[in-house]
C-alpha cells in the first residue's frame, strides 16, 4: 500500500488485498481457531488464532496505516488494549494523567494497577484555570512528570469535559523525562488528529467508538513503532485479550466510511454547539470548534476538524439534566459514543460513575452534565429533538 495515498484510500485498502484463495474483494471472516500444518512448525503464517488470525491481520495493517505507525494491534476492547499498554511497566513506576479522562481508564489505574504497585499522578483538576485548557495542559504535567515517570498517558480531547491537550508539548516532556507518551485518540480518531505524527509514542483507540462507528462491536488497539510494540505483543498473545475474526471484520468494514462518516459528525457538531450554546437552558458548553473554547486555537493547530463529542451543563443542575436524558427522541439514552446514531449520556452516573463523587466534582464533572455524541442524522431533527427536550415537551 502506497503510504502516499490520502486517508480514505488507506482506510478501504491497506491490509485488505484481494483474498489469495478465491479472490474475494472484501476480506473474509477466518471462522477457524486453529491451522492446518505441513509439519511441525511449518505453516502458512498462522498456527492459533488467540496469536493470530488473518482477518485480524488486516485489521491491525490498516489501523498502524492510519495512525502512521509501523505496527497495530487489536484488542478485545478499548480497556483490553489500555491494560496491555499498563502491562509493561512494573511496581514502583509512574503515571502521569490528565485529571480529565475516561472512568474505565481511571477504574484502571487506581482499582487494578495501583493496588499491584503503579503510582498515579494527576493534573490539577480542570476547574483550576492552570488547566482548563489555554496552556494544552503543559504547566500541568510539568508539575507531576519525574525521574520515575515512565508512562505519560493523555487523550485529547479529553471525556467528557472536551479539554484539547498539547500533543508535541506533552510529548517533549515525557521523553526529556525518559518516558513514553500514549495518546487516547478514540474522539478524535486517525481521521481528525495523528498523535505519533505530533511525537507521540503509542496511540490506543477504543475501536468500539468511531472506528468501528455502527454501535455493533466492541473492541480496541495500539498502534506505535515495532519495537514499543514487541512486549505489548507479547501481552496480547499471552493474556489473550483478543477480537475474534467477526469483531475484527466488523471494525475493519468500519474503517472504509470512517472519512465520510467524521465529516458529517464534526459538522452536525459543529452545527448544534453554536445553537446550544445561545440556548437559555445551557449554563456552560464544552466544544473545541467553538472560538470561545480555551483549546480552539490549538485543536485547529493539531486536528482537521472538532469531532462530533459535546458536553454541556444544564440550568437546573442534576434534577434539569435528569429530566433532559429521558425527553430526547432521536438521541438515544445510552453509554458509548461515535456510532451513526445520536447518543446522549450522564457522566456522573454512567461512563464516569467509577470515579468517587468527590473527585469527579472537583475535576469538573458536576452532576448537571450532559455528554452528547452527535450522530449524522439529518441536522434539523436532530436541533429540534434538543429543543423539545430543553423545552419540556
Amino acid at each position: 500500500m502506497n503510504v502516499d495515498h490520502g486517508f480514505a484510500t488507506r482506510a478501504i485498502h491497506a491490509g485488505q488485498d484481494a483474498d489469495p484463495t478465491t479472490g474475494a474483494t472484501v476480506v473474509p471472516i477466518y471462522a477457524t481457531s486453529t491451522y492446518t500444518q505441513a509439519a511441525p512448525g511449518v505453516h502458512k503464517g498462522f498456527e492459533y488464532s488467540r496469536t493470530g488470525n488473518p482477518t485480524r491481520a488486516a485489521l491491525e495493517t490498516c489501523l498502524a496505516a492510519l495512525e502512521g505507525g509501523e505496527r497495530g494491534l487489536a484488542f478485545a476492547s478499548g480497556l483490553a488494549a489500555t491494560s496491555a499498554v499498563l502491562s509493561t511497566l512494573k511496581p514502583g513506576d509512574e503515571v502521569a494523567a490528565a485529571a480529565d479522562l475516561y472512568g474505565g481508564t481511571y477504574r484502571l489505574l487506581e482499582r487494578v494497577f495501583k493496588p499491584w504497585g503503579l503510582v498515579n499522578r494527576y493534573t490539577d483538576p480542570p476547574a483550576a484555570p492552570p488547566s482548563q485548557g489555554g496552556d494544552g495542559g503543559v504547566a500541568g504535567f510539568a508539575k507531576i512528570i519525574s525521574p520515575k515517570t515512565k508512562l505519560v498517558w493523555i487523550e485529547t480531547p479529553t471525556n467528557p469535559l472536551l479539554q484539547i491537550i498539547d500533543i508535541a508539548a506533552i510529548a517533549d516532556l515525557a521523553h526529556q523525562a525518559g518516558a513514553v507518551l500514549a495518546v487516547d485518540n478514540t474522539f478524535a480518531s486517525p481521521y481528525l488528529q495523528l498523535p505519533i505524527k505530533l511525537g507521540a509514542d503509542l496511540v490506543v483507540h477504543s475501536t468500539t467508538k468511531y472506528l468501528g462507528g455502527h454501535s455493533d462491536v466492541v473492541g480496541g488497539a495500539v498502534i506505535g513503532r515495532k519495537d514499543l510494540l514487541q512486549p505489548i505483543a507479547f501481552y496480547q498473545n499471552a493474556a489473550g485479550g483478543v477480537p475474534g475474526p467477526f469483531d475484527s471484520w466488523l471494525v475493519l468494514r468500519g474503517l472504509k466510511t470512517l472519512a465520510v462518516r467524521m465529516d458529517r459528525h464534526c459538522a452536525n457538531a459543529r452545527e448544534l454547539a453554536g445553537w446550544l450554546a445561545r440556548q437559555p437552558q445551557v449554563r456552560r458548553i464544552y466544544y473545541p470548534g467553538l472560538s470561545s473554547h480555551p483549546g480552539h486555537e490549538l485543536a485547529k493547530k493539531q486536528m482537521r476538524d472538532f469531532g462530533g463529542m459535546i458536553s454541556v451543563s444544564v440550568q437546573g443542575g442534576k434534577e434539569a439534566a435528569l429530566k433532559l436524558l429521558t425527553r430526547t427522541k432521536l438521541f438515544s439514552l445510552a453509554e458509548s459514543l461515535g456510532g451513526v446514531e445520536s447518543l446522549i449520556s450522564h457522566p456522573a452516573t454512567m461512563t464516569h460513575a467509577s470515579i468517587p463523587a468527590e473527585i469527579r466534582q472537583a475535576r469538573g464533572i458536576d452532576d448537571g452534565l450532559v455528554r452528547l455524541s452527535v450522530g449524522i442524522e439529518d441536522l434539523a431533527d436532530l436541533r429540534e429533538d434538543l429543543q423539545r427536550a430543553l423545552a419540556g415537551s
